[in-house]
C-alpha cells in the first residue's frame, strides 16, 4: 500500500483522462470541487464584461461608420454643362419678378421661362417676426419644406456616414407641391432645375423692368420687397440627402431698395463607397446685404458663383467582415488577459497586506522580546 491509498486518494484524480491526445491539452481543467469562487473574482469578472461590451460597441460603431478619406486633385476632363436646383419664395407677385442668368461666356438665360413659378402667401412661410414657421424636424431644425419628399433623414456635407449619402442619393426625389392658400397671393415660389454653362456666372432675381434692358412698364418702387426664403440652392445633380449652406435661409428686406448678394465658390465633389459613386457639387458662401439709395443701384437677389478648378473626392472604406471579427476577438482577449493580471495582482496585494497585519499584531502569550531579563 502507498500513501495515497492510506489517505483514500486516487491516482486517477491527478492524471490525464481520456485518449492519448488529451495528455497534450494546453488548457487543463479542474474539477468543480477544487475551484473556489471569491467575491473579488466576481467583481473583476463583472468589470471585464462591462469593459468588453463597451469596447466591442465602440469597435462595431467604428466599423459601421467606416474610414473616410478626403483627397483634393485638379479636376480632369472637360465639362460643359452644370445644373442648378432652386427653391425660393420671394415676397413679391410672380408677374413682378424677372429671373435671369448671365455667365462669363456672355450667354444670357431667361430663367423665368424655364423655372416654375407658383403664387403663394408670405404668411404661410414666415410669421410677423420674420421667423420661418413651417415647423421643426425631430432634431429641432427648421423645416422649410424645401420641395423634396420621401427623405428618411438628412446628411450634410462632411458627415461621416458617406454610405448613407450614397444610398439616399440613388433614390428618386420629387418636388413637392406648393401649399394651398386662401385669398390673394402676395408672394411667389420659384422652383425647379436649370441647365447652365459650367463657367463663372451671376444668377439674378430683380423687379420687372429693372436689372436688364427689358420691354414693358417698370414696376412701382413701392412694390419692391425682396424678402425671401431659400429652401434649396444646389449645383449639379440634386441629391436630397445633402444639405447645402444656403438651405433654410430666411432674409428679410428692411426697405424697398435692398440688395442681397451671395458669393459662392463651387467645388465639384465625388462621394464613393466601394463601386457606388455620386457626383455633385458643394460650395462655400459669403453674404453681403445692405440698403441702397434709389437710382444708385439695382435692388434684388444676386447670386454670384465661381467654379473652382479642383475636385474633392470623399471615399469611405470598411474592413472585411473577417477582419472585423478578428478585431473583436483581439479586444475581448486583451480585456481577459488584462483582467487576469489585475485580479492576480490584487489578490497578491491583499495577501501581502494580510500577512503583515498577522505578523505585527499585539503581544504574544509569553510577552515581547523586550520583556525578558538578561
Amino acid at each position: 500500500m502507498n500513501g495515497f491509498e492510506k489517505h483514500d486518494l486516487d491516482d486517477d484524480n491527478f492524471g490525464a483522462k481520456g485518449s492519448v491526445v488529451s495528455a497534450f491539452d494546453a488548457f487543463p481543467k479542474s474539477k468543480p470541487e477544487y475551484v473556489t469562487r471569491t467575491a473579488g473574482g466576481g467583481k473583476w469578472t463583472v468589470a471585464m464584461i462591462f469593459i468588453s461590451v463597451l469596447l466591442m460597441g465602440s469597435e462595431v460603431a467604428r466599423w459601421w461608420r467606416g474610414d473616410e478619406t478626403h483627397n483634393f486633385a485638379v479636376e480632369k476632363g472637360i465639362s460643359h454643362d452644370m445644373q442648378i436646383n432652386l427653391d425660393i419664395v420671394v415676397n413679391m407677385n410672380c408677374a413682378d419678378l424677372d429671373i435671369n442668368v448671365q455667365d462669363a461666356s456672355g450667354d444670357r438665360i431667361l430663367a423665368s421661362s424655364k423655372l416654375q413659378r407658383d403664387p403663394t402667401v408670405w404668411s404661410q412661410w414666415v410669421d410677423a417676426k420674420g421667423v420661418h414657421k413651417l415647423g421643426h424636424d425631430a432634431n429641432g431644425r427648421v423645416n422649410t419644406g424645401e420641395g423634396w419628399v420621401s427623405i428618411a433623414h438628412e446628411e450634410g456635407f462632411g458627415e461621416e456616414h458617406i454610405h448613407d449619402i450614397v444610398a439616399l442619393g440613388k433614390k428618386r426625389a420629387k418636388w413637392s407641391k406648393t401649399p394651398r392658400f386662401w385669398g390673394a397671393a402676395d408672394s411667389c415660389r420659384i422652383w425647379g432645375s436649370l441647365d447652365l454653362n459650367k463657367v463663372q456666372g451671376d444668377f439674378h432675381i430683380t423687379a420687372r423692368g429693372h436689372g436688364y434692358m427689358a420691354f414693358g412698364q417698370h414696376l412701382d418702387h413701392n412694390k419692391f420687397n425682396f424678402s425671401h426664403v431659400i429652401s434649396e440652392l444646389s449645383y449639379g445633380g440634386f441629391y436630397p440627402s445633402l444639405v447645402n449652406p444656403l438651405d433654410r435661409t430666411v432674409n428679410i428686406a428692411s426697405a424697398n431698395f435692398h440688395k442681397f448678394q451671395y458669393y459662392l465658390s463651387v467645388v465639384p465633389t465625388v462621394y464613393s463607397v466601394g463601386r457606388s459613386t455620386i457626383q455633385t457639387n458643394q460650395y462655400a458662401v459669403t453674404e453681403q446685404s445692405k440698403e441702397i439709395e434709389e437710382h444708385s443701384n439695382i435692388p434684388g437677389i444676386f447670386v454670384k458663383y465661381d467654379i473652382e478648378p479642383i475636385l474633392l473626392a470623399v471615399h469611405e472604406s470598411r474592413d472585411s467582415f473577417l477582419v472585423f471579427l478578428i478585431k473583436l476577438i483581439n479586444v475581448v482577449s486583451g480585456v481577459l488577459v488584462a483582467g487576469h493580471w489585475g485580479y492576480t495582482l490584487s489578490e497578491w496585494f491583499v495577501e501581502v497586506i494580510g500577512k503583515r497585519r498577522r505578523t505585527s499584531g499585539g503581544d504574544g502569550v509569553l510577552g515581547t522580546k523586550g520583556g525578558y531579563d538578561e
